[in-house]
């Protein structure tokens, strides 16, 4: 699953693999009164088997923009939903990646207002990290070329918009390397893109890697699994300066075993909230 905020909207849209409806993807509409949320229909935007997907909100054409793995022909694919009262409908599927795709990730860039595709490429041997721009035009969404930031098998991807640099992080593990906890900063130039170089930020095995950005300190904070400690829970805090980024040291958040993770910013708290499967697999 994967979920954004429509701020237009003031709604929660979730997109999600239907396993009781042969995996189909499906997105649902969400409303927060106090502290309950109530749902509007499901509506199924690929009518086949997807795998995983992710979301992001572009606060310029006021749609959010859905990536996802389509098991069907092994596909990156990407669709514009447009929310209504508490329904949601879509234009038609865009192909992003032509080859065999994994790990999608999606971020608006605010600044070019633009949103920004990773992804890893297993067609190619090693499975390159690629990153494309896409630009949002009423319900459709058309790509500029594609540009690889890491030459060497790449998973566990996500990206995350830095607002003060208006630059795009990459985050990810880079298993061509360890699998090394890896990110990169991306710069959006019309439909283009390109990237600073590769900063490592946790040295042992690396995975549920997940990027946040705090806009209270104009940092980017990435949660993330330790293989090379238990599978502990860490976090480490990036800042940008140029096309680089440096991390602090990293903190466990969560001092035990982790197989799933998470994580999101509240703006109005300041503060980041990580969500875990954690001991005994209780989230």
């Amino acid at each position: 699953m994967s979920a954004a905020y429509d701020t237009a909207n003031d709604k929660i849209v979730i997109a999600y693999r239907d396993s009781a409806n042969s995996d189909y993807g499906t997105a649902i509409v969400g409303t927060v009164s106090g502290t309950s949320i109530s749902f509007g229909t499901a509506v199924v935007f690929n009518s086949g088997s997807i795998a995983r997907n992710d979301i992001a909100f572009d606060s310029n054409s006021n749609k959010v923009v859905i990536v996802f793995d389509d098991n069907q022909d092994a596909a990156g694919e990407s669709i514009v939903g447009t929310v209504s009262g508490t329904s949601i409908s879509f234009g038609s599927e865009v192909q992003f990646g032509s080859f065999p795709i994994d790990y999608p990730s999606v971020s608006f860039d605010s600044d070019s207002n633009k949103v920004v595709v990773a992804w890893y490429d297993s067609g190619n041997s090693p499975q390159y990290g690629i990153a494309k721009v896409g630009t949002v035009s009423g319900t459709s969404i058309s790509y500029g070329s594609a540009a690889t930031f890491n030459s060497g098998t790449t998973s566990d991807i996500s990206t995350s918009f830095d607002s003060s640099s208006n630059k795009t992080i990459i985050a990810y593990r880079d298993s061509g390397n360890s699998n090394q906890g890896t990110a990169v900063v991306a710069t959006v130039s019309g439909t283009s893109i390109s990237f600073g170089s590769e900063s490592v930020f946790e040295t042992t095995a690396t995975q549920y890697v997940k990027a946040v950005y705090d806009s209270g300190n104009n940092k980017t904070n990435i949660f993330y699994m330790d293989g090379g400690d238990s599978d502990k829970g860490k976090a480490v805090i990036g800042t940008v300066s140029g096309t680089s980024i440096s991390f602090t040291t990293p903190q466990v958040f969560y001092d035990a075993a982790i197989n799933a993770l998470t994580a999101v910013y509240d703006s109005n708290a300041a503060t980041s909230v990580i969500g875990i499967r954690g001991n005994s697999a209780y989230g």
